[in-house]
């Protein structure tokens, strides 16, 4: 029986939606055609879901402090990375090195998804989230995003909510 529930989750969608569904959660999926040819991969789920860049947040990770931590930021700006070590209470941080990121998280650069992660990393949310009803962030794979109620990712992923984000 405790195999049959995992073959459901690999069909049924990647981690990040598994765990909103199984966190009983209202929220929507997005799904669009990825074009590898974009130069932005949050600038490209914006346009193709006609949603504002300010309510599309894209997940990066940082090494701060030699820990790895996520950003969750706004795609028309960019991580603030003194202010996103500071939330963590660390000194330096640095973009981390994408393998990394991607083994640790277990999703690939541009589909990195705050939600469902291999390894949970503390996480860090633009405080400018709590200005929308809703926003969207990656649900796991390029050309796939969830939208949510910004207080239901910083619970389901235990953020702290800081002013990370440059506009």
């Amino acid at each position: 029986m405790a195999k049959k529930p995992k073959k459901q989750q690999q069909s049924g969608g990647t981690p990040a939606t598994v765990a909103l569904t199984a966190a009983g959660v209202d929220f929507t999926v997005h799904a669009y055609d990825h074009d590898p040819s974009h130069p932005s991969y949050g600038e490209e789920a914006a346009e193709a879901m006609g949603v504002s860049p300010e309510r599309v947040f894209k997940t990066l990770v940082a090494d701060v402090d030699g820990s790895l931590v996520v950003g969750v930021v706004p795609v028309a700006g960019s991580l603030d990375l003194k202010a996103l070590a500071a939330a963590v209470g660390g000194k330096r941080a640095a973009m981390a090195d994408p393998a990394l990121a991607e083994r640790t998280t277990g999703y690939v650069r541009g589909g990195i998804s705050p939600l469902g992660q291999r390894k949970k990393l503390p996480t860090v949310i633009d405080d400018s989230a709590e200005s929308h009803a809703t926003i969207c962030v990656s649900a796991g794979r390029r050309g796939l995003e969830v939208e949510l109620a910004p207080g239901v990712l910083a619970k389901l992923t235990e953020a702290v909510l800081a002013p990370i984000g440059r506009g």
